[in-house]
């Protein structure tokens, strides 16, 4: 095993806790920020502390702002009529990137997952139904494909159908450049579901 001094090794142990991040890779990153002019290495510092400090949840939808209220919401221009409701706040610079959404959105941190030990309690749909007022005509469930996002749509639906509020599921299927002999069963059957006229 190496012999590191104690700072590069607790770095290393640091970096290694980030997602996604083996310890070869940490240890790559460790040396690399070792190789960086000092004001570099601070800047570096100071940007993962501000970003911390400083990024809060949108008291109204969960997206990441500085504010109150995050760019989304405070726009007037967007549609408000219309909530898309996602996972992660990472959905959203996806949506986004789409350019074709005009609404706003509400993000759950989550879905419900009862093996894990998360229920509908332990996720942001508390104020998602707080939000669901007369000027709200539909919700759109854009959770991930995964059984616990299927859950947490079938979940979110049954409590807003009584409203007379319109739900809806993004379509799911086969990825542009995805093969249909490569594509399992409910992948398939969803693509079905989602077809539509041409």
């Amino acid at each position: 095993m190496e012999q590191y001094t104690p700072p590069i090794t607790k770095l290393i142990e640091e970096l290694a806790k980030l997602p996604g991040i083996g310890r070869k890779s940490a240890q790559r990153l460790a040396f690399h920020i070792l190789d960086m002019k000092g004001n570099d290495v601070v800047e570096l510092a100071k940007a993962i502390v501000n970003a911390k400090k400083l990024t809060k949840h949108c008291k109204t939808c969960g997206n990441l702002t500085e504010g109150e209220t995050c760019s989304i919401c405070s726009n007037f221009k967007r549609d408000h009529s219309t909530i898309c409701v996602v996972e992660d706040v990472r959905d959203i610079a996806a949506m986004e990137r789409t350019k074709e959404y005009k609404g706003v959105y509400h993000v759950l941190h989550g879905t419900i997952s009862p093996l894990d030990g998360i229920g509908p309690e332990d996720i942001n749909i508390k104020n998602l139904v707080s939000r669901l007022n007369s000027e709200v005509t539909e919700v759109i469930l854009a959770t991930n494909p995964t059984i616990e996002g299927e859950a947490t749509a079938v979940y979110i639906s049954r409590l807003i159908k009584p409203m007379g509020i319109r739900t809806t599921r993004i379509a799911h299927g086969i990825p542009i450049g995805g093969d249909i002999e490569y594509a399992d069963e409910v992948t398939l059957m969803r693509a079905m579901e989602g077809r539509r006229d041409m």
